[in-house]
């Protein structure tokens, strides 16, 4: 494909390249559904979190913990 051309992919097409990256480090935090519907707005927001091997479960949780307190200080 010419670099100048625009290309689509799906929200887990882009994930899914992310985490197979070896030089990615961290979490990936998105909603279960593909696309915010009215139901978004009235229900149970749901989301996945998703990391590579580059990280083990006991990190990412370590890393989630960090980013929910930043986010306590911000509010």
């Amino acid at each position: 494909m010419d670099s100048s051309e625009l290309a689509f992919f799906t929200t887990q097409e882009l994930v899914d390249e992310l985490l197979r990256r070896k030089t990615f480090l961290g979490v990936i935090i998105h909603a279960d559904e593909q696309l915010r519907t009215a139901a978004w707005e009235r229900g149970t927001k749901e989301f996945r979190v998703r990391f590579n091997d580059n990280l083990g479960r006991d990190e990412a949780g370590r890393l989630l913990d960090v980013v929910a307190d930043k986010l306590a200080e911000a509010a």
